[in-house]
């Protein structure tokens, strides 16, 4: 996954001191870093956006449900911006990074939101698993 940023130090700090993510490498216009399964660059752009996009196109991480809490609360702490309000199954929280990317934490996987939708289906839900 490659984000551009506005300010490398801020960037890397919110990852790694908010979001646990840990830097494996940086130079002058940008940055590796990980987290889990994911690989993330951070990549220096003079046409990244003043404010968020305005439609629900956001990118999801998956978090142990134990782990959410902590998380949430610091992300909460940040002064980051939430975005939307969960109205999923399961513990999500929904906020832009500072350069406003939109952002999800969620403590859920495919599975029970495919088992939850069989539950509770939505308009015109067809299943093809």
């Amino acid at each position: 996954m490659t984000l551009s940023f506005r300010d490398l130090e801020e960037s890397i700090n919110f990852c790694t001191n908010v979001l646990d993510f840990r830097l494996l490498a940086k130079w002058m216009k940008g940055a590796y870093l990980s987290v889990g399964d994911i690989w993330l660059a951070l990549i220096l752009d003079e046409k990244v956006r003043e404010s968020p996009i305005p439609e629900y196109t956001h990118i999801g991480l998956t978090v142990s449900i134990e782990d959410f809490p902590i998380l949430s609360q610091r992300i909460q702490q940040s002064g980051v911006k939430i975005w939307q309000k969960n109205k999923s199954e399961g513990a999500s929280l929904y906020f832009l990074d500072p350069n406003d990317h939109k952002l999800e934490i969620y403590a859920s996987d495919l599975n029970t939101r495919i088992k939850s939708a069989r539950t509770s289906p939505w308009e015109g839900l067809e299943f093809f698993i």
